[in-house]
């Protein structure tokens, strides 16, 4: 990979987990306290979570993960990108950090990700905190006709043509338009045309991923008990009132925040009120982690 975040935009130590498949994972483990694992969606990396990371890590052990294929991780051979295969990576560094007593930040394809994965470590992670996500198959005609565009032939030749469904997000993502420099870093790791492939193999997901979604679905009963921070973008494009008044009813003992004039990518648009809000959520490091 030729791509090298600009250390004044991402002035964090990169490190490295090679993974059991030959993924080189990469990840960023800033700070000490309460584990922070921050997971981003498509066709972010972990470069999302600058603005948090910084906020917390005086207070938190804050590690933000780069899914294979995307950011400054490489996928292992014969890699195909689904959901799964990412679940499994997440799985893989969790236990390899041995991380304990985590909250679990999950937005976009980091929700069905990050769920799939807490389910599986219940005594390990301590609570959740949902930003404008999902958890179950879609069967809504909007996501639908969303994923056969995006996935399907237009989406593939756009990615291929000019880095389309990178420029699509995080035009249509955010309220805030991003300057140029910060753009610059969410297309970097695709400016390669060969590196684009998993930028639109996550939109297939969204209906080939059928049973893998099932599967989170099924095993959110098992979740129930865990306290979540539901934060949310009034003005997401992709994620409204459907899918937050469902994870208001999955998880009763919940605190819910709604983020005024954000957008699908809360972290851009809405970086000092998450950190306000997970501070006071987690009574024990607020006042450290207001300082």
């Amino acid at each position: 990979m030729t791509f090298k975040p600009d250390p004044r935009l991402f002035p964090f130590r990169s490190r490295w987990l090679t993974l059991s498949d030959g993924a080189r994972l990469h990840y960023v483990d800033e700070g000490d306290g309460p584990v922070l694992l921050l997971l981003h969606g498509n066709p972010s990396w972990s470069f999302l979570y600058r603005k948090i990371i910084a906020g917390l890590r005086g207070a938190f052990r804050c590690v933000a993960p780069d899914l294979p294929g995307f950011g400054l991780s490489a996928a292992g051979p014969g890699f195909g990108f689904t959901a799964r295969e990412q679940a499994g990576a997440i799985i893989e560094l969790f236990d390899r950090l041995d991380l304990r007593g985590a909250a679990v930040m999950m937005q976009d394809w980091g929700g069905p990700i990050g769920l799939w994965a807490a389910q599986r470590r219940l005594d390990k992670i301590d609570r959740l905190i949902l930003g404008n996500t999902w958890g179950w198959p879609f069967d809504r005609w909007g996501p639908r006709l969303f994923s056969a565009l995006m996935g399907g032939w237009p989406g593939r030749f756009g990615a291929v043509a000019c880095n389309a469904i990178v420029r699509f997000f995080f035009a249509a993502g955010v309220v805030n338009r991003l300057p140029p420099e910060i753009l610059r870093m969410y297309l970097g790791p695709f400016e390669d045309r060969s590196t684009r492939r998993p930028t639109h193999i996550f939109p297939d997901q969204l209906t080939s991923a059928g049973s893998f979604l099932r599967e989170v679905e099924l095993g959110l009963p098992i979740l129930r008990k865990k306290p979540a921070l539901i934060l949310w973008g009034d003005q997401d494009f992709a994620f409204g009132e459907h899918e937050r008044t469902r994870f208001r009813a999955c998880f009763p003992n919940h605190r819910d925040i709604t983020l005024q004039g954000a957008g699908h990518f809360i972290q851009e648009d809405a970086p000092d009120a998450i950190c306000d809000a997970i501070a006071s959520w987690i009574p024990v490091m607020s006042a450290t982690a207001r300082a």
